[in-house]
């Protein structure tokens, strides 16, 4: 499964360096506006601790983590809805993304230019807002105009739904707030997410900060706070010169010893790598044994068959049932086997729906 979060912001906020300490790829970094041009890709594994909790205890082979793809945008500016700034390139890149890590430059710092002079992450939000906006706006507009030329020449049940959604976004947008804000009936979203509007998308706030503030923010994390306070979006505080140092740290121990004294449990990356998994509304299930121990990677909400077809699409046709041991019972008695004697393995069917940490194994016929 293959979904993405692309990174965007002004530029000079910190992206390409944040990106750069996610994925270890080679994004240039550097003190001047349009340093990225073409997005950069990073498929970056995501933290598990019940995944190492299964490793010790299975001693397989091999290892696959769950996956989050990253994509590092190159930074907007005001008038990049109308093409300022290579504008139309990087919003066509958002387009691309499921969801959005919008950057937000909380530090002060007088030899890293701003371009809008000073520092203020609101602001900056703001201008970012505005530019997805007026690009949704358009879309919007035109749309509507073919699905209100479609609607009243044959009756097209679908282009009245399409047009009654589109109206919805066209008021929110001419208010000046986000498509993500209108609140659309369930029989409406399928046809709302083909608009693949950029406002549309989740959302995730990233502070960048200076060493000073990572363990208890600043003035300008908690004014960003309260400016997204009714988006239901989730604020993190990182700081990427900081996660820069850490990336550089040659073993694990030194960089325990590093974040112990920055009075930090873990790297501020670790918790974005899940944040942007969590954004994504993901979830993930394990297959365990002598060869492997995987982690898969899943949509809430999936049944078991479906689960089936992420490894093969084969699992999924031939689907007969699904044995399934809760994590916590897993680690608990220390192997399957120990697990069967205990009767905590289950055998589900067709409706079973898959639990975020499930042990699972499917039994199939093709």
């Amino acid at each position: 499964m293959s979904l993405q979060c692309g990174i965007v912001g002004l530029p000079n906020v910190g992206k390409s360096t944040l990106f750069n300490c996610l994925s270890g790829a080679k994004a240039q970094a550097a003190n001047f506006p349009f340093c990225t041009i073409e997005p950069n890709v990073g498929v970056i594994a995501v933290p598990d601790e019940r995944l190492n909790a299964l490793v010790e205890l299975v001693k397989p082979r091999s290892v696959v983590p769950a996956v989050v793809e990253i994509v590092d945008i190159a930074g907007l500016v005001k008038g990049a809805s109308k093409g300022e700034g290579l504008g139309n390139k990087f919003l066509s890149n958002i387009r691309e993304t499921d969801a959005i890590i919008h950057v937000l430059r909380c530090f002060e710092d007088p030899n890293v230019v701003h371009v809008d002079g000073a520092v203020d992450p609101v602001r900056d939000k703001e201008t970012i807002d505005v530019e997805l906006q007026l690009k949704d706006l358009e879309t919007v507009e035109n749309r509507l105009a073919r699905e209100e030329k479609k609607a009243r020449a044959g009756g097209d049940a679908r282009a009245k739904k399409l047009v009654e959604v589109l109206l919805l976004y066209r008021e929110a947008l001419l208010r000046g707030e986000s498509a993500r804000a209108v609140k659309l009936p369930e029989a409406r979203r399928e046809v709302a997410d083909e608009l693949m509007l950029l406002t549309n998308k989740p959302v995730l706030y990233v502070c960048n900060v200076d060493e000073a503030s990572v363990t208890g923010g600043n003035g300008h994390v908690e004014a960003v706070r309260a400016a997204v306070a009714g988006e239901g979006a989730g604020v993190l505080v990182i700081g990427a010169a900081v996660e820069a140092d850490i990336a550089g740290l040659e073993g694990h121990e030194e960089r325990q010893l590093f974040l112990q004294d920055l009075g930090l449990e873990e790297a501020g990356v670790s918790k974005l790598i899940r944040a942007a998994y969590a954004l994504l509304d993901l979830r993930t299930y394990f297959t365990a044994g002598p060869k492997e121990v995987r982690a898969w990677t899943f949509r809430d909400g999936i049944k078991a068959p479906a689960a089936a077809g992420i490894i093969h699409s084969d699992f999924e046709k031939g689907f007969i049932r699904a044995e399934v041991i809760k994590y916590e019972d897993y680690v608990a008695l220390g192997s399957e086997a120990r697990c069967k004697e205990a009767g905590k393995i289950s055998v589900e069917g067709k409706e079973y729906v898959v639990r975020d940490g499930d042990v699972m194994h499917f039994r199939f016929n093709v």
